[in-house]
């Protein structure tokens, strides 16, 4: 943490007075990660102990950034001690944001123009920026190629197949993984891939992206991170959206080199294959090997998509042993039990007036946490905010700006994230928290979402947000 505080101080030349950790940003990624902030204003602060992948970011950063790209601008660096100092992005991610404009699966149009924007932007990073990128210092390879493909497959095979029970001959298994890998390295290459381009890796801020965690990047082709982002998982994204979505890459992409469609899409569906694949092997070393069952939560939506797939995709090569372990996984008894809801944890985030009565748990888990915000400055005793919620851009804008609101939510959030993490690990299903203010409009609005928006992003967690006095006074503003 001192690095940090030292990095923020010779950067903005005054020192920080916060120092709040931010949990659950990269899941299991081991990065400490903490919101840096004073009167000259806020950063994130990443200590992290490999190198090579701090050089990668760093130096794909600065790259990004000479073209002109949506990335964090690096403030400051000691690789000695693993720290780097970034831009401060804010808390949205586009998942996040994806969560707050959808019912089921009607995606509301505001979420849709956003994914919109995002897979328009992917191609410069692929081609524009992908063209003259040092790939000498990517990490742990310079290309996604046969080695690669290798470690994802056998992290599926052995990490997911294995520990999830699924019955499968080793000898025909390796030979379809064969096949697959010639049908994928028979694409064009050349282009930067960037690996882990899903919606978590996207923060909104005033409504524009901007991109994260790319230092797993590396020479690919063009398919992988469009395929990445399309098939995420618990993102759910509708097929219809998810072919218009790559209909739209794909203009966007035209506008920069030549497309021949047809032969993209002969390689789209293997990548969007192994890019499931390399992700159900990360399910099931954490979930599985690790124990970390809330990892597992994610599985549901990936079988999902392989039964999306295996109706309506047929590859240009047979892979009989793979589709027989497909089949194995969706017809599993042990991972039907994963099934969304079945075994999550619900949490359920109120707001409400101290004036009224307290929200009562009919969880029968006896109340969890309630929050008191009256001792935050409040918006309601200004005249410009009496009809405005704390659901409003500008009520959100002055809160953001408090110090004492900052450390109110980030303390909040902290301890609940502990609590949650208890939770997953002993089995619980319930946990409440409830955020009071005087008259239940602003402040509690405000915190509650912002707690609803950091727990949504978090596997094994089901989120449900009701704001007991807007829905009263003002109803018309309680839906996303």
């Amino acid at each position: 943490m001192d690095v940090l505080k030292r990095l923020y101080e010779q950067h903005f030349e005054s020192p920080a007075i916060t120092a709040n950790p931010l949990q659950g940003q990269l899941g299991g990624s081991g990065r400490a990660i903490f919101r840096l902030a004073g009167p000259a204003g806020s950063a994130i602060g990443i200590v992290y102990p490999v190198q090579e992948e701090n050089v990668a970011f760093l130096e794909f950063s600065r790259h990004f950034r000479r073209y002109g790209l949506p990335v964090p601008e690096i403030y400051g660096v000691d690789l000695a001690n693993g720290a780097y100092l970034e831009e401060d992005l804010g808390d949205t991610t586009l998942f996040e944001f994806l969560s707050d404009h959808r019912n089921g699966d009607v995606i509301g149009q505001a979420a849709i123009e956003a994914y919109q924007t995002v897979v328009a932007i992917l191609p410069r990073f692929q081609v524009e920026a992908g063209r003259d990128l040092n790939y000498k210092v990517c990490y742990p390879r310079s290309s996604f190629d046969r080695q690669s493909i290798a470690w994802d497959l056998n992290y599926f095979k052995y990490y997911f197949l294995r520990l999830a029970g699924i019955p499968f001959s080793e000898q025909a298994l390796e030979k379809d993984f064969t096949r697959l890998t010639k049908l994928l390295l028979a694409a064009p290459h050349d282009y930067f891939l960037y690996r882990d381009f899903q919606s978590r890796n996207v923060m909104l801020r005033e409504g524009q992206p901007f991109f994260l965690d790319y230092q797993g990047g590396r020479k690919g082709a063009l398919q992988y991170d469009i395929a990445s982002l399309l098939y995420d998982g618990k993102a759910d994204l509708p097929p219809a959206l998810r072919q218009e979505l790559l209909d739209h890459y794909l203009d966007s992409l035209s506008e920069i080199i030549p497309v021949d469609r047809d032969a993209f899409m002969e390689h789209y569906y293997a990548y969007v294959y192994v890019r499931i694949m390399q992700a159900l092997g990360a399910y099931g070393f954490r979930g599985f090997y690790e124990r970390k069952p809330h990892f597992l939560q994610s599985v549901p939506y990936a079988l999902k998509n392989l039964r999306w797939l295996a109706h309506h995709v047929k590859l240009p090569v047979a892979l009989p042993a793979l589709m027989e372990a497909f089949q194995g996984m969706l017809s599993s008894e042990k991972l039907q039990h994963l099934a969304p809801g079945g075994d999550r944890l619900k949490v359920r985030i109120f707001s409400f007036s101290f004036h009224q009565q307290m929200p009562s748990d009919e969880s029968g888990n006896g109340g969890g946490f309630v929050f008191d915000a009256r001792s935050l400055p409040n918006p309601g005793r200004e005249e410009r905010f009496r009809q405005l919620t704390g659901k409003d851009s500008e009520v959100i804008d002055y809160l953001k700006q408090q110090e004492s609101v900052r450390q109110f939510s980030a303390r909040t959030q902290s301890l609940v994230d502990s609590t949650v993490d208890a939770y997953l690990r002993r089995g619980f299903a319930n946990l409440m928290v409830s955020f009071g203010c005087t008259g239940g409009q602003h402040r509690s609005v405000f915190l509650a979402e912002q707690l609803a928006g950091h727990l949504r992003d978090q596997d094994g967690v089901e989120v449900v947000l009701r704001h007991l006095e807007l829905e009263k006074n003002f109803p018309e503003r309680v839906t996303p």
